[in-house]
């Protein structure tokens, strides 16, 4: 069994409060979630307005598999309008 990890910090500079984070992190978990069918949660700097940090999850039987998953999910992030992506690690166990 491998497991694949992603953590991503991202920016959100149109929130101005934490409703607004929150509307936009919970459309991107759900549209990531449904799309690659990946485990993801926020899993960092919840109080503050603009930057989130969430983590990733997938499991599969090869790594290269694992980690095709999860560079797809990353260039889905990039793509997104109302945030931008600063910082990405991916880990293979």
């Amino acid at each position: 069994m491998i497991v694949g990890r992603l953590e991503l910090t991202l920016n959100i500079p149109a929130a101005r409060s934490l409703k607004d984070k929150r509307r936009v992190v919970k459309s991107l978990i759900t549209r990531i979630h449904n799309r690659h069918n990946a485990a993801i949660a926020e899993v960092g700097d919840n109080d503050k307005w603009q930057i989130c940090r969430l983590g990733v999850a997938v499991v599969s039987n090869r790594s290269d598999h694992a980690n095709s998953l999860l560079t797809s999910i990353v260039k889905s992030v990039e793509r997104e309008h109302e945030m931008v992506l600063v910082d990405y690690e991916i880990e293979i166990q």
